[in-house]
């Protein structure tokens, strides 16, 4: 070794270390937490000579990761993981046994224990795949001079193949017991018919005269020894090839051996017989001998092959009577969907008989009044027009509030949500509640303190509510209770589940009735699309399914509960709206709007030229200017430009490729500060955000009242 190859005095325990101590040596320890070779303390150092130096695999954990240092003998245990195992964190290093390395470190390095495992199970990847082992381990401590831990020294010896072999071994045993007993009946119910006995050195195979008399041999042939081939001429040819590999594979591994076959008996049929033997091996491996006995089966085989013909008749006849049974399980659910469309085009039937007689009032007090107010005004009586106006102006408004029970049933409605206390909500509507059911029943409120927030659309709210007082009433025709209670509701999963909503915390409204209750059949479909139980004629079919739908929109549920005679109880839970201080929900009150005096721009974009039209004259009666638009591509070129705009009129559903919140969002992009209200009378609320619109949006549904247009675009830009 020349003086440049010879270790530092600081590294002389690497000298004669193996292949682990010059890889040690050239290792760059600074990028591992336990810092460079040359600091390490003289315990460490001390510790890892032995190590090295070991015959025994072993390996150090250095510090509070465990970073690793092994010697030549643990790297056959390593197998391809060395040598990138050399300063690896050890929960890294063996990241497949992290949990079981993350314990050592705890008990020994931190709480300095010991630990010991005799054939441990661990499953480790060594050569590319995950593989069971079994190894005898030992941990201790590694103290430095003032008795603080530096590390855990490991013994690490691989038991693998001492346990497989035990375990063959064991299961021989267990296998030749299982011979034994099982030779032990045959000879107590006669079925042995001869045994033998094969010198594998010699190759001398010797037979009794009963396996002699079986198989038509002379029996003094089979004391002296005959050749196998001779023994083997008497199976039948289809069970040579198995039994001789058979022969083959228990002579090679030695213990028990048993195998079924067919042989030719001295009559000359064939009959199936079972050899059980077991093969002896001298202490050098070499096969001495093979003893073993013959029984008869072809009994039992003929009694199992019955057992398997019965077995496969069974297995037959089940299958065809599975067959079967799909076969009327399909004829059902045809008859059943036949049954559910019929229901469901007697429910459109009746949804349809509701709408065209509600619709067919409603179409004719407008066209009514229309046509008056054209015959007045040519008979010059203007006396009599603003009666007609209002007639149709509170047609329109009952046509409306139908259209929005139809988009609620669909939830495509166009919510406005708002934290509400519904307590409060409930309080304002008690009165009219109590005028609409009528003095023979008896209305009860009761309000739970301290009750959440809830964000939610509150006139939609205030029209379920009515609409369950309502239904509630028409179950009480003789007069009753009606209670209407609000309550804090905290779901768990269980009760989360039950209500088919996501754990957290709800609030309840229920109205609850002691009229005649609904039976099951009722209860299941009650929420199903155009289910009504009314004659066609007297009501749309929506009600609850309107109420459902609500509820859904604004992420909370419906539940009924009710029993034939006993009363119902409906339920609407909506979820729990945080919000900091107190909702203010006062009234506010309209003020016909100002005229303006700036002359600001407003740009309507809508394809229904009425609308448009309707919108821009009213615009232009309060003084501001008009720029129409027939669909977004038109609207977005404009809002793109350099004119002045100070407020968009949109509505939602648009032609031109793009809804109108898409329009908005793409002229924010060079107009962040502009305001936008939609107009929509079929909302689709993804358009709109969902009920989520941003900052400077707003949405009115139509149709609406001209006073509300003015007075919403006169806020809009006044806030700007």
């Amino acid at each position: 070794m020349s003086q440049a190859d010879r270790p530092t005095p600081a590294r002389t325990f690497l000298r004669n270390a193996g292949e682990l101590g010059d890889l040690v040596d050239r290792f760059d320890w600074s990028r591992t937490p336990i810092g460079s070779l040359d600091a390490w303390p003289a315990e460490m150092k001390a510790v890892l000579a032995f190590v090295l130096h070991s015959p025994t695999p072993m390996v150090t954990l250095w510090g509070d990761t465990g970073v690793m240092v092994y010697n030549d003998a643990y790297r056959e245990f390593a197998g391809n993981r060395h040598p990138s195992l050399l300063g690896s964190n050890v929960l890294e290093g063996w990241h497949e046994v992290a949990d079981f390395n993350a314990n050592v470190l705890q008990k020994v390095y931190r709480e300095g224990g010991t630990l010991t495992y005799q054939d441990q199970p661990l499953t480790l990847v060594r050569d590319g795949t995950p593989r069971a082992l079994w190894a005898n381990l030992e941990y201790s401590p590694a103290y430095d001079e003032s008795g603080s831990i530096l590390g855990v020294i490991a013994i690490v010896i691989e038991t693998t193949e001492r346990v497989l072999a035990e375990r063959r071994a064991a299961e021989e045993h267990e296998s030749a017991r299982v011979n034994a007993q099982r030779v032990q009946l045959a000879l107590g119910a006669g079925a042995i018919i001869g045994t033998w006995f094969w010198n594998l050195p010699t190759d001398r195979f010797t037979i009794d005269p009963s396996f002699a008399h079986s198989f038509g041999i002379d029996p003094a042939l089979g004391h002296s020894g005959l050749p196998l081939e001779q023994i083997i001429a008497t199976v039948h040819p289809d069970d040579r090839e198995g039994l001789i590999a058979a022969i083959d594979e228990a002579i090679r591994r030695g213990g028990a051996y048993a195998h079924q076959y067919r042989v030719r008996r001295a009559d000359g049929k064939y009959y199936w017989i079972e050899a059980n033997g077991r093969v002896d091996h001298a202490a050098d491996g070499t096969p001495t001998s093979f003893p073993g006995v013959l029984i008869d089966v072809d009994g039992r085989r003929a009694v199992e092959a019955e057992r398997d013909r019965a077995i496969a008749m069974l297995r037959t006849l089940n299958d065809e009577l599975e067959k079967r049974v799909s076969e009327r399980t399909s004829e059902l659910v045809r008859a059943e969907d036949a049954l559910r469309q019929s229901q469901k085009m007697e429910a459109v039937g009746q949804l349809t008989g509701g709408l065209a007689h509600d619709f067919n009032n409603l179409l004719a007090g407008i066209s009514g009044a229309l046509q008056l107010i054209g015959i007045r005004l040519a008979q010059g009586r203007r006396e009599d027009v603003e009666r007609y106006m209002v007639a149709a102006q509170g047609a329109v408004k009952r046509a409306a509030a139908l259209t929005h029970r139809l988009l609620a049933f669909s939830r495509r409605q166009t919510l406005d949500p708002k934290p509400t206390n519904i307590n409060r909500l409930v309080a304002g509507m008690e009165e009219l509640v109590r005028r609409t059911v009528g003095p023979s029943v008896e209305l009860e409120v009761v309000g739970a303190g301290g009750l959440w927030p809830a964000l939610v659309d509150p006139s939609q709210l205030e029209n379920a509510l009515l609409n369950l007082c309502l239904n509630a009433r028409d179950a009480m025709p003789d007069g009753g209770r009606i209670t209407i209670e609000t309550a804090n509701k905290w779901l768990d999963h269980h009760g989360a589940r039950t209500h088919d909503l996501p754990e957290g915390q709800y609030v309840s409204l229920c109205v609850s009735d002691t009229g005649s209750g609904m039976s099951p059949e009722i209860i299941e479909r009650v929420f199903e699309p155009f289910f009504t139980t009314k004659p066609i004629g007297q009501g749309t079919g929506l009600g609850l399914s309107m109420i459902y739908g609500f509820a859904k929109q604004s992420g909370g549920q419906v539940r009924i509960y009710s029993e034939v005679g006993a009363g119902s109880t409906v339920c609407i839970y909506l979820p729990r709206h945080h919000i900091d201080g107190d909702i203010d929900d006062e009234a506010v009150v309209v003020r016909p709007p100002s005229r303006s005096d700036q002359g600001e721009t407003v740009l309507v974009v809508d394809d229904e030229p009425t609308v448009r039209m309707l919108v821009t004259d009213v615009l232009q009666e309060l003084g501001y200017t008009a720029i129409e638009a027939a669909d977004s591509v038109a609207g977005l070129k404009i809002l793109q430009s350099d004119v002045r705009i100070d407020l968009l009129v949109s509505d939602v559903g648009l032609p031109g490729g793009m809804n109108g919140r898409q329009m908005a969002d793409a002229a924010r992009l060079t107009r962040p500060d502009l305001k936008v209200l939609f107009i929509t009378g079929y909302a689709e609320n993804a358009a709109i955000g969902n009920g989520q619109l941003e900052p400077g949006m707003a949405v009115i549904t139509k149709p609406f009242p001209v006073e509300t247009l003015a007075a919403r675009v006169r806020e809009m830009i006044a806030q700007a």
